[in-house]
Parts: C-alpha cells; sequence; structure tokens
C-alpha cells in the first residue's frame, strides 16, 4: 500500500508493548521494539534517529521517533497519549503499520514570528543545524499553558540573541531555579 506523504511501503508486524525498568532518563518508559530488519527497510543503512508515521492497531501516529537501542534495533517510545488511545499497557500485543516520514515537521508558528521580530536572534536561528533548531522549538512547543510557552520564547529569543546553544539555556535556566 503506498502512503501520500511519500513513495516507501508500509512495513506491518505484530509486537509486544514493553516498559523500561531503571533505564536512566527512559525509567518507565512504554516502548515498542523495532527490529534492525525492519528498520533498514524503512530506512537502509540509518543508525540514528528517524521518524515514521503509520498506524498503531488503528490509532494513527504521525512524526513519531525511532530511536536507535545501540545494538542495531530501534525502539518506539508510546506515550501516554497512545496508550490512552490504545487502551493498553505494557504486555500488550500491538498492530504496527509504519512507513518511514520524510517531510520535517513545521516549526512552531509562535516561535518563528517572535524570532523574525528579532533579526539578529532569528539569522542566529537560522544558523543553526535543522536538529538543534528542534531542541528550541520542542521545548516551546511542549509547554502546557500560554504563559510557560511565551516564557520559553522570550528564553529562546535570548539565547539566540547571546549566541548559546540549547544545553546553555537549559544550564542557565537550572541555575537560577537552584
Amino acid at each position: 500500500m503506498q502512503d501520500k506523504k511519500n513513495t516507501m511501503d508500509y512495513i506491518e508486524f505484530v509486537t509486544m508493548m514493553l516498559r523500561f525498568d531503571k533505564n536512566g532518563d527512559k525509567t518507565n518508559w512504554t516502548y515498542i521494539v523495532v527490529k534492525s530488519a525492519i528498520a533498514n527497510k524503512l530506512r537502509p543503512g540509518l543508525k540514528t534517529t528517524f521518524r515514521v508515521h503509520g498506524q498503531l492497531d488503528d490509532y494513527k501516529i504521525s512524526q513519531v521517533a525511532l530511536l536507535p537501542t545501540g545494538e542495531g534495533d530501534f525502539f518506539m517510545p508510546i506515550n501516554a497519549t497512545m496508550r490512552k488511545h490504545l487502551k493498553k499497557q505494557a504486555g500488550a500485543k500491538l498492530k504496527v503499520r509504519i512507513a518511514a516520514e520524510i517531510s520535517r515537521p513545521p516549526m512552531d508558528t509562535d516561535l518563528v514570528q517572535c524570532l523574525k521580530e528579532e533579526p539578529d536572534a532569528w539569522k542566529r536561528f537560522s544558523s543553526l543545524s535543522h536538529s538543534h533548531q528542534r531542541y528550541f522549538n520542542n521545548w516551546v512547543a511542549s509547554a502546557k499553558t500560554t504563559n510557560t510557552k511565551d516564557k520559553r520564547i522570550a528564553h529562546t529569543i535570548t539565547a539566540m540573541l547571546r549566541n548559546w546553544d540549547y544545553g546553555q539555556l537549559i544550564r542557565s535556566l537550572k541555575s537560577q531555579s537552584d
């Protein structure tokens, strides 16, 4: 079956939802394993994180990351929203139908608009690699309230004007809160 987003065929398989025990920042994450043979059909030879779209059972997914395990396989985190729609937890079987995502997710429009109002900040942001732009974008977009989002946009602009990367911004904010 062909997908309108790209020309790759979907890959279908059944797997079990698992849960990390103690595993650093991934402790208690629910996830599925995507074996290297399947991942290699999706993105041949790629060993780094990439995104997929498709379905988990009947739940449509888009721009979901497959993260490398370091052993050739990949894993897909199954977040709370996905689990709620799936009505499943770790230990349940899951029908997976995925294809590699070729298009990049859009940038947060509020972030871009505010950055463009500060030409030096926009110039710095635009000079970052796409993956580094995504760190800032995802941080802003994950804000649960407009107040938090506004603060994060302001912090991002300040970071750009100071020529900081995302890590420097987060460390600065952490040191202010300590």
